[in-house]
């Protein structure tokens, strides 16, 4: 009995030390170099949030006007705005990457009349650059933008013959220059000796007519049709832009962001104009105002009216364009 206990005992013994082989092959690692569950799950994810930023907004502005009985007279109508902005940026050391994007499309409807849009758009802005050393603000930049629209848009009352289309026209700007940041001045500048601009109008009739600065298409004594028009415009010259963000009072902020563009090759000296002002105000967390204004300047969007009173529309030269917005609605950001 005793022999057999004894047996019984050792099985048991050299089977639990094989259960535990890391008991015996146990390897010591010094303290400094040791890393808790919890510590190895986050340290990388945790390294690369220091070098990334983000930020995102979804918003909503509402305007609406009502009469019952008003001797005065008017129409029922109401507006909205729906707009998105997403920004992701990296700054490690000597180096930043920025990218940003916004969405905006707004409509109103009036009684007695069809919704008609108020406001679209579709942006997107990336910078790359990278500077000699640390207490520099001049970086060596490399820029792209690009914006285009969503939906149709209308010479009103007419809602037959579209005079825009998505990617019709569409913008790019591709290039290459030095930028100054100063995230204590809330200032960027850029410029670009070196940026190619292409316009797109893969509508083709619009491309035919040669709207937005691309060549017509070409046509014989009859008007018909031989060669269509190009859908692509391609210019290089300088692109010049500023931004400027400032909390100019308590809950007001200033955005200011200016974009200058001349082609040397065709008529080099007049140049592109895109002017963006606004003025936030913050009435708390959720509830936010907006004045703001918009100019644009484009030597090749030429505009079409009726100047002799035949029907026929006639081309004529381009012109400002100006666009103003107050609004008052529901954000989110996070």
């Amino acid at each position: 009995m005793k022999l057999n206990f004894l047996l019984l005992s050792l099985l048991l013994f050299s089977l639990n030390s094989f259960a535990k082989p890391t008991d015996s092959l146990k390897v010591h690692v010094p303290n400094s170099l040791r890393l808790t569950e919890k510590e190895s799950d986050t340290t990388v994810s945790d390294t690369m949030l220091v070098y990334w930023s983000e930020k995102n907004t979804f918003g909503v502005n509402l305007t609406e006007v009502a009469f019952v009985n008003w001797n005065s007279g008017g129409n029922n109508s109401v507006s909205a705005l729906f707009y998105s902005s997403f920004e992701r940026n990296y700054e490690k050391e000597l180096t930043i990457w920025k990218n940003s994007a916004s969405l905006r499309y707004g409509l109103n409807a009036q009684e007695g009349r069809q919704v008609r849009k108020t406001d679209d758009e579709i942006r997107f802005n990336s910078s790359f650059g990278f500077r000699a050393d640390s207490t520099s603000n001049w970086y060596y930049s490399g820029k792209f933008s690009f914006n285009t629209q969503f939906a149709h848009g209308y010479k009103y009352p007419d809602r037959d013959t579209p005079i825009s289309k998505f990617m019709a026209p569409g913008y790019s700007f591709l290039g290459v220059g030095s930028e100054y940041s100063d995230p204590v001045e809330d200032l960027t500048a850029y410029i670009s000796p070196l940026t190619i601009k292409s316009t797109f109008v893969l509508d083709q009739r619009l491309a035919n007519e040669g709207m937005f600065g691309v060549t017509p298409a070409k046509t014989d004594q009859l008007g018909n049709i031989i060669e269509e028009g190009e859908n692509v415009r391609t210019e290089f010259g300088v692109l010049v832009t500023s931004e400027f963000r400032k909390e100019v009072w308590e809950n007001i902020n200033l955005d200011n962001q200016l974009s200058l563009y001349s082609d040397y090759l065709n008529n080099f000296g007049n140049i592109d104009v895109d002017w963006q002002l606004n003025v936030n105000m913050k009435v708390n967390k959720y509830v936010k105002a907006n004045v703001g204004s918009h100019v644009r300047y484009d030597d090749d969007v030429k505009f079409k009216e009726d100047t002799n009173g035949d029907g026929k529309l006639e081309t004529s030269g381009a012109r400002v364009q100006l666009k103003q917005m107050l609004g008052v609605g529901l954000v989110y950001e996070f």
